[in-house]
């Protein structure tokens, strides 16, 4: 057999393959032989040539997801023209607006079956986000007056945690209407420990997804 020449192209395809069948079936599943049957023509001997078992595939699946929000993160957090309670808004904005959202939010029904993933979600932002990008933009909010708080960590934390696991109706099913009322909640929770975060335009995306994952629960029922 040739050597492969494009070895960036099959890693794609081996993830988009494994992404679609974590989503359907769920990790646990799902088999590395069941990647293969979707892969037209790859060999099992392809695959473990890139990776090196089915958890480091869904490692892969997870950074490839979120790796624009990355770039997106970094970028907020370096820029010098805005503070601290600036960057988190547009942050917060430019997430939403993420076609990686969309993603999520098009497979709520099935995330709660997907332990695997879940899990991967909640290391992503705790290992990363939190130390990485949101916790240095909270401590310069500090130094530049924007955000008033004596716990910048334990802030970065609530914020993530609560905005990507308890408002996401894939996790906490609920209706738009009962999130809705979970966002305005949050946002004087915020408020009250010195991050005025919340916009009207945040909340219409919020409402734009939160719509987007009813539909597919309709779907699935």
């Amino acid at each position: 057999m040739a050597r492969n020449k494009y070895p960036e192209e099959t890693i794609n395809q081996i993830l988009t393959v494994a992404l679609n069948l974590f989503i359907q079936k769920g990790y646990e599943q799902t088999s590395v032989q069941d990647i293969i049957n979707e892969l037209g023509g790859l060999t099992k001997g392809a695959i473990y040539h890139h990776f090196k078992s089915k958890e480091e595939i869904l490692q892969a699946v997870t950074d490839h997801l979120f790796q624009g929000v990355d770039d997106m993160l970094s970028s907020v957090r370096d820029d010098k023209e805005l503070n601290g309670r600036e960057k988190l808004r547009k942050i917060s904005l430019v997430s939403l607006d993420n076609p990686a959202q969309d993603e999520l939010a098009s497979v709520a029904p099935n995330l709660l079956r997907n332990p695997k993933m879940l899990a991967a979600l909640i290391e992503n932002i705790i290992e990363k986000a939190v130390p990485i990008y949101i916790q240095p933009i909270i401590e310069q909010g500090m130094r530049d007056g924007s955000i008033r708080t004596d716990y910048p960590r334990e802030l970065s934390e609530v914020l993530m945690v609560l905005t990507n696991i308890w408002l996401n109706p894939a996790i906490i099913p609920a209706s738009p209407e009962v999130v809705l009322r979970k966002v305005k909640f949050f946002d004087e929770i915020l408020k009250g420990l010195g991050l005025d975060l919340f916009d009207e335009q945040m909340i219409q995306r919020y409402e734009e997804l939160l719509r987007m994952s009813a539909r597919e629960v309709s779907k699935e029922n």
